[in-house]
């Protein structure tokens, strides 16, 4: 069974960093598109960033460049995206999703599998 897990959310003051984790099984991650998505709280889900079975990364939302980041561990089956210097306004459930195809498709074709998403809460 094709699942994705995402992990590492919390509670974090504006400036922070924080990494979140997103564990692939039932699949080999490398092979797949993975973007992050995220949901603040009233707001339709956004896209924030992908990266491709290649490893090329296409930033969704050109406002996060510079701040969000992502890799992608093959060996952990795992991608990952770091956050820095984060804003409250960067408060959301964070989603992974994977498609076969590439990071454009995914994006306005939709994506094959989601997780269920981790919390981010900045705030003093």
């Amino acid at each position: 069974q094709l699942q994705l897990v995402e992990s590492g959310g919390g509670l974090v003051q504006p400036g922070g960093s924080l990494r979140l984790s997103c564990a692939a099984s039932g699949f080999t991650l490398e092979n797949y598109s993975i973007a992050w998505y995220r949901q603040a709280p009233g707001k339709e889900r956004a896209g924030v960033l992908c990266i491709s079975s290649s490893g090329s990364i296409t930033n969704y939302a050109d406002s996060l460049k510079g701040r969000f980041t992502s890799s992608r561990d093959n060996a952990k089956n795992t991608m990952y995206l770091q956050m820095n210097s984060l804003k409250p306004e960067d408060t959301a459930v964070y989603y992974c999703a994977a498609t076969s195809s590439n990071c454009l498709r995914g994006y306005y074709g939709g994506f094959d599998y989601w997780g269920k998403g981790t919390l981010v809460t900045v705030s003093s």
